[in-house]
């Protein structure tokens, strides 16, 4: 799997730039990629430096359009944390 096909695009919340303060930084991923996936990744398109990968999986929820009934997709999420010497990722370029 590439690595651009493993990160799909960086989730941009109240919570997740609270974190990046931290050096932590979320994205949304392929539900198929794993943690050695991500990492390696992350260090491929943004030249950092990673120190540990958490990955969270989201099941899709039950919605309804009239009488016809489906589940929205399946998602997961990965939080990102660089070790202390890497640089920023910049996703706002001023």
């Amino acid at each position: 799997m590439d690595a651009r096909d493993t990160i799909k695009r960086p989730v941009i919340t109240e919570r997740s730039t609270d974190l990046m303060v931290d050096k932590k930084y979320t994205f949304e991923v392929d539900v198929r990629a794993n943690k050695t996936q991500v990492k390696d990744a992350v260090e491929e398109i943004f030249g950092v430096k990673v120190e540990k990968v958490n990955i969270m999986n989201y099941k899709g929820k039950f919605k309804r359009m009239g009488r016809f009934g489906g589940y929205t997709n399946k998602r997961r999420k990965a939080i990102v944390k660089l070790t202390a010497d890497s640089k920023e990722i910049e996703f706002f370029e001023a």
